[in-house]
């Protein structure tokens, strides 16, 4: 049984961003959960169980992207829009550094060597 890409995208990427957007609101510009839920479009429960390490904590994002999602981060509040853009932008990058075929690994290991990416291996 293998996952499409996008599966892994959905199920662990995708939530370790909005996991690490939600540390950095809430920790670095003092953020409520249900404000940073409204940028995120995310319920203020989901922000709690980010921040208590309870959801999205299969995978790790790499101090690279984290930089990244500090500015959009920054972008997000100066400009009081909701994430989506920005979200956008950071799976971009992601797919663009490989860090997207490194949860990929994880979880397909047998359709990975299939793949166009060609992933490195560790």
């Amino acid at each position: 049984m293998y996952s499409l890409p996008q599966e892994i995208e959905v199920w662990y990427i995708i939530p370790a961003i909005r996991k690490e957007f939600a540390s950095v609101f809430i920790k670095k510009y003092k953020l409520t959960y249900e404000k940073a839920g409204e940028y995120l479009g995310v319920s203020k429960a989901a922000i709690a169980q980010y921040v208590s390490n309870k959801r999205a904590n299969k995978i790790k994002i790499t101090d690279e992207i984290k930089k990244e999602i500090g500015k959009s981060c920054k972008e997000i509040i100066k400009n009081s829009k909701p994430a989506f853009n920005e979200i956008q932008r950071i799976l971009k990058i992601m797919k663009e550094k490989k860090c997207s075929c490194e949860a990929c690994k994880k979880y397909n290991k047998n359709i990975i060597n299939y793949c166009n990416c060609s992933p490195s291996y560790s």
